[in-house]
């Protein structure tokens, strides 16, 4: 009987361990089992994140570009593929040109370009009188012009543009004051008359012919702002041949009179907008009849 007991103890304490093992091997399935999964839940999160990013580039501008594209870009927009290039060039041209020392003049392309023109007008003190005499001519026409279109025609843009133009050129030129240039000719007869003392940046000479010439052109004027653009080229060339002004005055002197011009006209149509918007009347500026080009021709109330 203690036999029948030990045997029994005996297999009982076998079932026992083989219970245990058979948990421990679930246990540690289970374990794996888990573990698996959390390894395919990284793997489908970082798909997902991939596929994501993948989507992400897929709506960009340049995924859906072709080589017909690209070729059509240069075909049908050349301009803007110009200015690339010319980016380029001068990153190049900046990054390696030799900076002018500062005890040595400014050096400036349009003096050299001039620089014969220079020598004939400093050798011939009344040839530069009489082409500065006429120069302010020019300018005088300029200012009839600007103020005549709003005083007689009731169109006030151009003179807005020059109220504009001739605020912030003064800002400008009185914050950074270049130096005058060495070579300076100077004359009595020039704008502004009896040698006083003016600003280099930018030109008012050739912004406010810029001004005129729109306006002109606004309403069909061709001969008279063909007549004004060949003046105010004629006139740079006489501002570099006599050093009164660096080429950047003249060339941001154009870019104001367009840029100027055109804030002119913002802000003419804005402030009528505002005005009709309100049920104000806002007087003549506002009353005035409209050319088909959208400028005003008359200060008359209907």
């Amino acid at each position: 009987m203690n036999g029948d007991t030990f045997h029994l103890r005996k297999s009982t304490s076998t079932l026992s361990t083989r219970s245990h093992c058979i948990s421990n091997k679930k246990h540690k399935g289970s374990v794996k089992g888990v573990r698996l999964k959390n390894k395919e839940m990284k793997d489908e999160n970082r798909i997902t994140g991939m596929e994501k990013r993948e989507g992400w580039l897929s709506n960009a501008f340049f995924m859906r570009l072709t080589a017909r594209d690209v070729f059509g870009v240069v075909k049908y927009h050349p301009l803007p593929c110009i200015f690339a290039a010319s980016l380029l060039f001068f990153m190049g041209v900046e990054y390696t040109l030799r900076m002018v020392p500062s005890s040595s003049p400014p050096f400036d392309l349009g003096f050299v370009a001039t620089r014969t023109l220079h020598r004939l007008l400093e050798s011939k003190p009344a040839l530069n009188t009489v082409l500065a005499g006429l120069n302010t001519v020019f300018v005088g026409m300029q200012m009839v012009y600007i103020v005549w279109v709003f005083l007689i025609e009731g169109r006030p843009r151009a003179t807005i543009a020059a109220l504009f133009m001739f605020t912030c050129r003064g800002i400008l030129g009185y914050v950074t004051q270049l130096p005058l240039p060495e070579d300076f000719l100077g004359s009595g007869a020039d704008f502004p008359v009896g040698n006083v003392s003016f600003f280099l940046f930018y030109s008012g000479h050739v912004a406010a012919s810029m001004i005129a010439s729109l306006d002109m052109k606004r309403v069909q004027r061709w001969k008279l702002s063909y007549l004004f653009d060949t003046l105010n080229v004629l006139q740079a060339i006489r501002l570099l041949s006599t050093r009164g002004h660096y080429t950047i005055d003249l060339a941001v002197g154009v870019g104001a009179g367009i840029l100027f011009d055109s804030l002119a006209g913002k802000y003419e149509e804005n402030r009528k907008k505002e005005l009709l918007t309100d049920g104000l009347d806002g007087g003549a500026f506002h009353n005035s009849k409209m050319h088909e080009n959208g400028e005003y021709i008359s200060v008359s109330s209907d």
